[in-house]
């Protein structure tokens, strides 16, 4: 599987941490099953959003991507999720980045102007199929950060490029089409198909991805290598603070480094997983309050398999994790054990 991580210029938020938690359930759950699972999470260390975090505080964006990630790293750990198999960085990706232009280019899939290399969406069969969305839809929400509109050369409105030239201090590297650096969608195909070929069993990240990196990627990925690049695509919804969406450019982030602070992080890994996956909701402090009495009922039950498979197949059904961790609610309160339930889904 293969699940779109951070673009390392900030601390990790709860919404970071709530897809995270999902892929890591469900990983879980796969090798509970006798699977064995290999889970790539890649970070995008050179983009736009990046490069103007790094000019604004004056420092080398790859210095602060490292402390970024770093901080990243524990709290993740700190949340107990399992090791991934590979964290690629696109930085690490350039030369499989312009392979899979190259291949594009082969295949009458991008062009090149103004010094710039653009995807042509229109070449690809069955482009927008994975959003829903109609072309009218997606210029609605173009362009979406991470994206320029300002390019050189764009033939259509839905055109993303594939090599950008890079301004006067931005990183650049060479291409026979000229200096530059990569596009934010062709990274993340590049890095999947390096890492774990096509096609890909799953594919996830935020719903916010749905459109335009996972529908641009997709395309890049099938016009170059001529087949399909993912069996199934998993999506993780929104987190929201006051029926707004929790992100940077709203200002209304809660930050896991700051709640592991004064909250145990199991608890907040709790308070996080106590929703489904595909339905949106409400970050709230109180939420703590509630999953931090519950993890002390948990804990108090001691070892034991009670509930063990009322989770497996809430768990199955889904990933209902809510389900899942209601049933251990239950044999908790009987004063069974549930120290195995609570493996299952990540509880220490």
């Amino acid at each position: 599987m293969y699940v779109c991580g951070i673009t390392p210029y900030d601390a990790t938020h709860v919404g970071h941490a709530a897809t995270f938690l999902v892929f890591d359930v469900l990983q879980r759950r796969l090798r509970d099953l006798g699977l064995r699972t290999r889970c790539v999470r890649n970070v995008t260390d050179v983009d736009d959003d990046l490069l103007a975090r790094a000019r604004s505080a004056g420092v080398h964006y790859l210095d602060l991507s490292a402390r970024a990630l770093v901080a990243f790293g524990a709290d993740l750990h700190a949340l107990g999720l399992l090791p991934v198999h590979s964290e690629p960085r696109a930085t690490s990706g350039i030369s499989d980045v312009r392979s899979v232009i190259g291949r594009i280019l082969e295949r009458g899939g991008g062009y090149t102007a103004g010094g710039n290399v653009f995807f042509d969406v229109t070449t690809a069969p069955g482009f927008g199929r994975l959003s829903g969305l109609g072309a009218g839809g997606m210029e609605a929400l173009s362009p979406q950060p991470g994206e320029r509109s300002d390019l050189a050369g764009r033939r259509h409105p839905l055109d993303v490029p594939l090599w950008q030239a890079s301004d006067p201090g931005e990183p650049s590297w060479s291409a026979r089409w000229g200096r530059g650096r990569p596009g934010w969608h062709v990274e993340c195909a590049a890095l999947a198909l390096r890492e774990l070929g096509a096609p890909i069993d799953l594919h996830g990240g935020g719903q916010d991805l749905v459109y335009p990196h996972h529908e641009c990627e997709s395309a890049m990925a099938e016009v170059a290598t001529g087949g399909t690049f993912v069996q199934h695509w998993m999506h993780v919804a929104m987190v929201h603070v006051d029926g707004s969406k929790m992100s940077k450019s709203a200002g209304n982030l809660a930050f896991i480094g700051e709640l592991r602070r004064r909250c145990d992080p199991m608890a907040i890994r709790l308070a996080i997983l106590d929703h489904h996956y595909r339905q949106p909701w409400d970050w709230d402090e109180g939420l703590l309050e509630t999953a931090s009495a519950r993890l002390s009922m948990w804990r108090s039950t001691g070892t034991g398999r009670s509930a063990l498979d009322e989770v497996r197949a809430a768990l199955d059904e889904d990933l209902a994790i809510p389900d899942a961790m209601a049933a251990i609610d239950a044999a908790a309160r009987r004063g069974h054990g549930v120290s195995e339930a609570m493996d299952l889904i990540g509880v220490r």
